[in-house]
Formats: C-alpha cells, structure tokens, sequence
C-alpha cells in the first residue's frame, strides 16, 4: 500500500506539554517523522506518514486535539495564520498517488468541518486560481477573515460560514513536498528584509515556486522566510545564493539558516557546508532517510 504524507501546522509554538499532546493526536496509528517548534513564529509543524484512510483518521484526531487545546484569541506569534490547525497538507511522493492524496485531503477536510472549523481548499484543490495561494486568506489576520466571511465577500469550501469561534479556520491541499526554508540575515533591518523578500519571490519576479516575507525575530534579527514549492527542481543552495547576492546590495550578509520539518534529499544538493542550517541534522533531516528509519524500526 502506498504512503502518504501529511504536515499539519498547528498554531502553539511556546507550550512544550501542548505540543507534545497535539504530536500525540496527530500520529495516532500512523508515524510521526518529525517534529518541529519555533517560539518566535508560535506554530509547530509535524510530519507524519501512513497508508491511505489510517492517514486521515490521524489527521481528525489530531484537528480534534488542536481545536480543544488552542484558543486564537490569546494567539500571539510572528507567523502569519487564520486558524489553531492552520493549515493541513496531503503530501504525494510521486505522481501516481495524486488522487489518492486528494481523496485523502478531502476526507480530513470534511473531518475538520465537522468540528465546526470552516475548511478552505487551497493549491491545486482550490476552487479557481484566486483561491489558490495561502495568502489569499490570510491577509490581515483572523480578524479580516471573519469580516469577509461575515460580510459573505468569501465563502468557505466545507463547514460553518464564519470562524469556529475559538479555532479559527483551516486550510487543506494537497501537493508534493515543499521546503519551508528560512535565512537569516546579519546587517539587515525589516526593511531591507522586505525588500530582499519581494525581489525574491516569485509574484515579484523572482525564483519560480517561492513564496517570501519577511520577519524581525526576538533580539532584532531579520529572517527571510520562504516557501520553495518545488525544492528538486529549485535546491535551497540556489535560493540562498539569490538571497545572499539581493542582501549584498543592501550591505548586508546571510548569517544562518532554517528548515522547518523535513525535505527531499535532492534539496540540499550543493548546500553550502559553511552556512550553519540551525537545528537541522543534515544526514537525518531529509522525506528519505526518516521513511528508511520508520522502515527499520
């Protein structure tokens, strides 16, 4: 049978006992690959993967703990989102299992309706290209969500017609893997962040597939956070070349990077050794070898 991926983002960061109950919920049956929490942004990021149907039942529970464990009127965090479980993403390994990782998403998704969560589909699974992008739903926070909601501007794929009222709402797709892929700049203000970060995605005329903001982390460093949506075609050591060529322009330099959860091996071809990646075990940090690892044990 084949497997799947999910990497549900839950909005708690800061909270190590919740995290570890959510990371409990989500693997239930299945396998939690990794794990991954960052304060500053306050969300974590699982990795799990399991056979079809086993998958999206871990994915309920999990949707089910985070609506009772999170409450988004106390959020606080520099990441930007709409919801407690903010987004859940199905994640195929290879072209055959497409439909099989729709099928799965929509299965969760109509999970997480049920727990009175509206559910908007995004990527591939969206309605029409204006639905596609994540920042079509997460501009101006919760708060604008529920206003357009309220104000019927937009209507969610599945569920209640405005935010759950504690948890927000959830977005679901489904798609191959991606990198969450972070750099950190010395020399930098948000600013020229900002200005680094629009250059280099790809609505700015940037590298194809990479979506960019910027953020002012605790302490004052600046971080050029991005999404490489396709990171085998695009390896992180081109997007860290471009990033590091757009900073010298504003006397500035890349200090350290980032990966949030897991990436395909192909994306760390030609990585600098140089460039400290914090927190991340080059040899283990990647789909492939955590799948080896959950095979042998």
């Amino acid at each position: 049978m084949p497997t799947l991926l999910a990497v549900p983002n839950v909005s708690e960061g800061r909270d190590e006992s919740v995290v570890a109950e959510l990371a409990g919920a989500f693997s239930a049956g299945i396998r939690l690959l990794d794990r991954h929490s960052d304060p500053t942004h306050n969300r974590s990021v699982f990795t799990l993967a399991g056979p079809p149907g086993a998958l999206a039942e871990a994915l309920a529970a999990g949707a089910h703990a985070t609506v009772e464990a999170i409450d988004m009127r106390e959020h606080e965090g520099a990441h930007p989102c709409v919801g407690a479980l903010d987004v859940c993403p199905v994640v195929f390994l290879g072209d055959a299992d497409i439909d099989l990782a729709e099928t799965e998403a929509r299965t969760a998704a109509e999970a997480i309706a049920a727990l009175g969560v509206p559910v908007f589909f995004y990527g591939e699974l969206a309605r029409n290209p204006a639905r596609r992008e994540r920042a079509f739903y997460r501009r101006g926070g919760l708060a604008e969500l529920a206003r357009r909601m309220v104000e019927r501007q937009l209507h969610p794929d599945l569920g209640p017609r405005a935010p759950h009222p504690t948890a927000g709402a959830t977005l679901v797709t489904a798609r191959p893997p991606l990198a969450a892929f972070n750099l950190e700049l010395s020399g930098a203000t948000l600013q020229t962040g900002r200005a680094i970060a629009r250059a280099l995605r790809e609505s700015g005329g940037g590298l194809p597939g990479v979506r960019a903001i910027a953020l002012e982390l605790d302490g004052g460093a600046v971080q050029v956070s991005t999404n490489v949506h396709d990171p085998v075609a695009l390896p992180l050591a081109q997007v860290t070349e471009r990033v590091a060529q757009l900073a010298a322009l504003h006397d500035a330099r890349v200090a350290a990077a980032e990966i949030v959860g897991l990436v395909p091996e192909a994306a760390l071809e030609g990585f600098p050794e140089d460039l400290p990646i914090r927190g991340f075990d080059r040899e283990r940090g990647t789909i492939e070898a955590r799948l080896r690892d959950a095979q042998d044990g």
